[in-house]
């Protein structure tokens, strides 16, 4: 009989970490030849031997993978030794590794998208099933880069979350996010806009598709009908990269999940947000990780930044 505190303890991992630390249990087994219950001398190995090519993003993952595992099982972590910890340290000295950020997506390349969307719409030859996609991606594009969504909460959003406020644009409520670690959701406000409005396309994807529940974002497939699911985080991806290549937009390979929220970011410091005030917009708890989505080569970053944070002058 299944115990039903199971039910609990798998909603409180992700779909994605789970995926994650069990494709990092396959590595260390299957790949390397691991076996488990793994020690703090063989995981030291495990580092030693894919330090060079593995980033060290990757390394720590596949360490959480193993940590999880160990403790689910009640056997020790191996992974918190001082061992393991040491040379994971003398391989962030020894292989640098400068993190890969996503390209932005400019407000002119939003614009250029939105406008290859009107144009496809507006052809006789567009059939349902892709006049659906069409409206759909139009509302996600809009939608997720004017509130800087990620992937996973532009496919969380259930049409009984959002709600219209008259004049003013749309409240989304979101049940939980990556950094909403007590599970409490939030509620976001996406603005009404005289152009690139993200309500408008909303409203047209709402009537085009006849939404009642479900998912705000879900699957269609070729013959024009509507999953009962939301589309996979992955297949946003697909469609930023997608719409920007039909549209003709220059290396839209560079585009990912996250060129909605750094393409947001960039805007919103060419138009002199204060920095604590776009992490409160955004809802960043950490500034660094908020600085990381800014072009760092804008005069405004080194000013505004420290006038919004206070913080020290990197000289004194």
């Amino acid at each position: 009989m299944t115990n039903p505190t199971d039910r609990y303890i798998h909603a409180a991992t992700r779909e994605n970490t789970r995926k994650s630390y069990r494709a990092a249990i396959e590595h260390y087994e299957s790949v390397w030849g691991g076996y488990l219950p793994a020690t703090a001398d063989s995981v030291a190995q495990y580092l030693a031997h894919y330090a060079p090519t593995l980033a060290i993003n990757t390394l720590k993952l596949r360490l959480a993978g193993l940590a999880a595992w160990h403790n689910d099982q009640g056997f020790p972590d191996p992974t918190k030794s001082p061992h393991v910890k040491k040379v994971l340290k003398g391989i962030t000295e020894l292989h640098p590794h400068t993190e890969t950020q996503a390209k932005p997506l400019k407000l002119e390349d939003l614009n250029r998208v939105v406008s290859w969307f009107d144009e496809v719409l507006r052809s006789e030859l567009c059939t349902r099933p892709r006049r659906l996609t069409l409206v759909r991606n139009k509302a996600l594009f809009l939608i997720g880069f004017w509130r800087a969504f990620r992937s996973d909460e532009l496919t969380r959003i259930n049409i009984e979350n959002v709600s219209v406020v008259p004049e003013k644009g749309l409240e989304i409520f979101l049940p939980r996010s990556k950094t909403d670690r007590s599970a409490q959701g939030r509620v976001v406000r996406v603005p009404a806009l005289l152009q690139l409005c993200p309500v408008s396309a909303y409203l047209d994807w709402v009537s085009e598709a006849q939404l009642r529940e479900g998912p705000l974002f879900p699957g269609i497939n070729r013959w024009g009908h509507l999953s009962e699911k939301s589309l996979h985080p992955a297949s946003v991806i697909t469609i930023i990269k997608q719409s920007c290549t039909l549209a003709g937009i220059p290396d839209a390979d560079e585009y990912s999940s996250h060129s909605l929220r750094r393409g947001f970011a960039s805007w919103s410091n060419t138009q002199q947000w204060d920095i604590k005030a776009l992490m409160e917009y955004v809802g960043w708890k950490d500034v660094k990780t908020a600085l990381k989505y800014i072009e760092a080569d804008d005069p405004f970053l080194s000013q505004n930044n420290k006038r919004g944070l206070n913080l020290p002058d990197s000289n004194m």
